[in-house]
């Protein structure tokens, strides 16, 4: 979500925590279990979209050159969400794990879904 933050100036991407009330209520309508291993969701005209082809279509969307790596969509997804969980087991390891969350600004709160948001859209 950071890094999405920092190079998403446009604030296109709005965040919902999976383990949240409207996280739940958006991953039951789509039969996902909460409890499935850590992935990015992208929900895009009522589809929702995972893994890889959730983070291209965020990439697509970023800042900078970013959004050059969503020519990476042409490579099959079973291979794309094969490279995409190695990541994701060893991204702690490569890159650290903060022990503390980050406070969020008033801009970046403004980011986060609540239910009233999800039940207009309904």
């Amino acid at each position: 979500m950071q890094f999405i933050v920092k190079r998403d100036k446009q604030g296109i991407f709005k965040f919902a925590s999976a383990q949240s009330e409207i996280g739940e209520e958006i991953l039951s309508r789509f039969e996902i279990a909460t409890t499935e291993p850590e992935s990015v969701f992208l929900l895009q005209n009522n589809t929702l979209i995972k893994k890889s082809s959730a983070a291209l279509a965020i990439a697509a969307e970023l800042d900078g050159f970013w959004k050059y790596l969503a020519l990476l969509r042409f490579i099959p997804r079973p291979v794309r969400d094969f490279v995409y969980d190695w990541i994701a087991r060893n991204r702690y390891r490569w890159f650290g794990k903060r022990e503390e969350c980050m406070l969020p600004t008033e801009a970046t709160r403004k980011r986060f879904l609540d239910n009233s948001l999800f039940e207009q859209s309904s």
